[in-house]
């Protein structure tokens, strides 16, 4: 992965800014289409963005200076130097990271239903704020996003740390992309869950589980369970422990979320009661 990654360090810097074209729309879709649309990038527009790269400190590599001149090959090998990284340092760690934009999904998704899209905006991270009708943000450099009628992507991402990111080219679709909240200081790859799972016994986590539905507060789920909010509450704590479920503070409260995890052993214990 060392290789994979002083190939990419040039494009995308520490700090400031990197080009547009990593980040295509498709990646919505997945891994292999969002591959596939930087394959396709205009020649116009790889020449356009690679050559803002700052290169006073170091010139850029020869094969990233072919690119910028169209070169099919070198688009090529960007992608394959792209994927091997994925594979080798974000698939193993896929379902975490899924999970935790999941948790923070559900919670933007509560506070629209509660309030709005007003309430949606001023529920986002302390270094967004929502002075209507503008979202400020401590972005790295003063600049100004003027929507002129458009909607606003709003994408929660598990790696942008800090500050969040957006398209340098305002005639893109906007997009903002913010950090989710993070519980450990780096990303590790999930621990076996084998240990936890040997808790998971008897009715009321089962319930547990089925009643979390899309995301709701320990109250809630205490209702739901018809258990007490203690009880509830210890029983949330071993399922999080086991990596089935996700627990995300929302100002006084907090909101608990399946995994990806969690949701497939719900998926195969409710096909086997079918099939039973």
């Amino acid at each position: 992965m060392n290789g994979e990654t002083r190939l990419l360090a040039p494009l995308v810097p520490t700090r400031g800014y990197f080009p547009d074209f990593l980040t295509p729309a498709e990646g919505l879709l997945g891994m292999d289409e969002a591959l596939a649309a930087l394959r396709e990038t205009p020649a116009a527009r790889l020449h356009d963005e690679l050559s803002r790269l700052p290169t006073a400190a170091r010139p850029l590599p020869a094969w990233i200076r072919d690119m910028a001149e169209g070169s099919s090959r070198s688009l090529g090998r960007l992608a394959g130097v792209l994927q091997r990284y994925y594979e080798a340092a974000v698939a193993p760690c896929w379902s975490r990271v899924q999970g935790r934009i999941e948790a923070d999904r559900a919670a933007r998704g509560r506070a629209l239903l509660d309030g709005g899209a007003d309430r949606l905006l001023a529920s986002l991270p302390p270094m967004l704020r929502w002075r209507a009708p503008v979202l400020e943000a401590d972005y790295p450099v003063d600049r100004d996003l003027h929507l002129n009628g458009r909607g606003l992507l709003l994408l929660p991402s598990y790696f942008c740390r800090r500050t969040p990111v957006t398209f340098h080219n305002p005639d893109l679709t906007p997009v903002l992309v913010y950090p989710v909240e993070h519980q450990t200081p780096r990303l590790t790859p999930p621990v076996p869950p084998e240990r936890s799972l040997s808790r998971l016994v008897g009715h009321t986590r089962s319930a547990i589980l089925q009643g979390i539905g899309i995301g709701c507060t320990t109250s809630e789920l205490a209702r739901r369970v018809d258990v007490s909010l203690a009880s509830a509450s210890q029983h949330a704590t071993v399922l999080r422990d086991a990596g089935l479920l996700l627990t995300l503070r929302q100002g006084n409260a907090v909101l608990h979320t399946l995994t990806p995890l969690g949701a497939a052993l719900l998926r195969g214990a409710r096909t086997a009661e079918m099939r039973g």
